[in-house]
């Protein structure tokens, strides 16, 4: 019999007080943001920040993820790593479906820094230079061509991100994008904008104006942070 297979067919046999320190275990266990769901969208127009286009029956709305207690979901800390997650929300209530996939959205600084939403690979450099950094790993000089994305990054991705590029008419689209705002003045949303271009009906046949959002609009209805629990009396 393979040696791998004896392994796995071999009965485990718990005390009584093994069994105990693992269900206490499984218990204690904190819920991962992968067991978390971000809410469902609302049409774009209920959004304080939103660009609404009456000729064209479309409107996008931005909810960025400036705190993380406003993404407890996302399995990362984007923010400590000087990535804003912005969720972006579209709703199409003509008749006829539009596309993204040619479309551009960039995140415009109030200096006017035009920054591409960042790509996976992006990401993964900025996360895993830190996590390299924090964990003292030797570095090996090894020729590698293709560094793998980090799971977590591609979860969120697949979880947050947009589910498809087609917005059928009257009905709403989102997901998340990531902006690195690192070397920008802070606060880095005052004053900023995201600026939405080269959205086409789905036959190609149109090109629907471009889209301004402020970020503005949605700094004036901020929520304050939760309140912190303060520490208890030293006795």
């Amino acid at each position: 019999m393979n040696p791998s297979l004896k392994l796995q067919t071999r009965p485990i046999r718990l005390t009584a007080a093994a069994l105990l320190t693992v269900l206490t275990s499984l218990c204690a266990t904190p819920m991962l943001a992968a067991d978390k769901k971000a809410p469902p969208a609302k049409p774009a127009s209920e959004y304080p920040a939103n660009d609404f286009h009456s000729k064209e029956h479309v409107t996008i709305a931005i909810d960025p993820c400036d705190e993380p207690h406003d993404c407890p979901y996302l399995r990362l800390p984007y923010n400590a790593h000087g990535f804003i997650p912005v969720r972006v929300i579209i709703t199409n209530d003509g008749e006829t479906a539009v596309t993204l996939d040619d479309a551009r959205f960039q995140f415009i600084s109030a200096n006017n820094d035009k920054i591409p939403a960042a790509s996976l690979e992006d990401l993964n450099r900025r996360l895993s230079a830190y996590h390299r950094n924090e964990t003292k790993i030797p570095l090996i000089p090894l020729t590698i061509h293709h560094t793998p994305i980090d799971k977590k990054i591609v979860q969120d991705d697949e979880d947050f991100g947009f589910k498809s590029t087609i917005v059928n008419a009257h009905s709403t689209l989102d997901g998340y994008l990531y902006y690195d705002i690192k070397d920008l003045d802070d606060p880095a949303l005052k004053n900023a904008q995201l600026y939405v271009k080269m959205i086409h009906t789905l036959d190609q046949k149109k090109e629907l104006f471009g889209f301004t959002i402020p970020f503005d609009k949605w700094l004036a209805q901020k929520p304050p942070p939760p309140p912190k629990t303060p520490l208890p009396a030293r006795k």
